[in-house]
């Protein structure tokens, strides 16, 4: 079939490769003028893992990534007040389990399909309107095209769910925070791989050293409006006097370039359905369980390989693969969605005293009679298909 994926992420990407590999034949639209990097530092396990090892990019994957070895909390003037090991996930689970920004795994995903997917750039779907043979897509650049199918793998703020099934009210749920990232060139100091972290009520910042003398920093706090223009402004109104290395971190944000910071709300898509006749949403764009759930792009991974395994399964019987896709991956997506709004006082806690209870929790952690009560957060809850593809 002629399929449509809008969106170039991990997920439009990753779908691209399955579709690909099973015949047909995808074309990937994005409104970006090229591929897009950056973004936050994301763990990397469970199903997701699994699903990259079976596109054979698992050895790329671990060659980028970073074998996180402690989170560490630290006060204003830099002490250490609580440090996890990261071992403890190790123990959770086993070795396949990896650190990297998010925008070096859609890299390596969008390098196994460029030179076999053709992906227009610059560009973005402007009305869809399908009947019971195809779709046909109005684009704001480039002509009008048919297609068998269109997928909406756009993101939080999918232009296909807005044009398909209707306004982002009627589906996103703002968690009440927000969120910037931005790799900075020369920051110092460095903590080689270790995940620093400095809270104080509603505002939490983090950093990471990367490779090539970079430092991943991540901002995380609380905010009654949902409004995402000036990013700037609004994180120096909330972190300029917020103490540790917030200033630092703030000019290095304002040295660089401005199209490289990622700035959004903190927010769950939920949906009561994911398709409409030949459309269909995967990834955040049907069920963003948020940044707080710390899978996101590994549930993306997943569904890319699930969408195309269950349309091989059903010989081109495109409702009964949306519907079987929708059956085994919603209770997984819901789970994950639950667990996401439970760690929303770990990212922006709101009172010193909830500070203070966090960083004992972080040391208790350490202690391996009590990883078990952190399982259901990590560990996948599925069965990963075997499609034969």
């Amino acid at each position: 079939m002629r399929i449509a994926i809008s969106g170039a992420g991990v997920a439009g990407t990753a779908l691209a490769y399955w579709l690909h590999r099973t015949g047909h034949t995808p074309t990937v639209i994005e409104r970006a003028p090229a591929f897009r990097s950056g973004g936050y530092m994301i763990d990397f396990w469970g199903v997701g893992y699994a699903v990259a090892r079976r596109m054979g990019l698992e050895a790329r994957i671990l060659d980028k990534g970073y074998q996180i070895d402690s989170v560490r909390t630290v006060g204003a003037d830099g002490h250490t007040l609580a440090t996890l090991d990261a071992n403890v996930f190790r123990d959770l689970l086993g070795d396949d389990f990896t650190s990297l920004p998010r925008g070096d795994l859609a890299d390596t995903i969008h390098a196994a399909i460029a030179e076999h997917v053709e992906m227009i750039y610059g560009d973005s779907i402007t009305a869809i309107d399908q009947d019971d043979d195809c779709v046909r897509l109005t684009f704001g650049h480039a002509g009008p095209r048919e297609f068998d199918l269109v997928i909406g793998a756009d993101g939080l703020h999918s232009n296909v769910r807005r044009l398909a099934f209707g306004p982002d009210t009627d589906f996103e749920h703002y968690l009440g925070c927000k969120v910037a990232a931005a790799v900075v060139e020369g920051y110092r100091p460095r903590d080689e791989l270790a995940y620093v972290t400095y809270a104080v009520p509603d505002r939490q910042v983090s950093r990471v050293a990367l490779r090539e003398d970079r430092t991943l920093a991540l901002f995380v706090f609380r905010d009654a409006s949902p409004e995402i223009s000036d990013p700037k402004a609004q994180l120096h109104n909330r972190f300029a006097d917020a103490g540790w290395e917030c200033p630092q971190l703030l000019a290095a944000f304002d040295a660089g370039d401005p199209g490289e910071v990622y700035f959004d709300v903190v927010s769950q898509v939920r949906m009561n359905h994911w398709s409409r006749g030949r459309v269909l949403l995967i990834g955040d764009a049907a069920g963003c369980i948020s940044l707080l759930g710390g899978e996101g792009t590994g549930l993306a991974i997943t569904e890319a390989y699930v969408l195309a395994g269950e349309l091989h399964r059903a010989g081109g019987d495109h409702l009964r693969a949306f519907d079987a896709y929708e059956a085994r991956l919603r209770p997984l997506i819901e789970a994950k969605q639950s667990n996401a709004l439970r760690l929303l006082g770990f990212f922006a806690t709101r009172t010193r005293f909830g500070l203070w209870f966090r960083n004992l929790a972080l040391r208790a952690m350490n202690l391996r009679m009590l990883t078990h009560l952190f399982a259901g957060t990590v560990r996948d809850d599925f069965d990963l298909p075997d499609y034969g593809i």
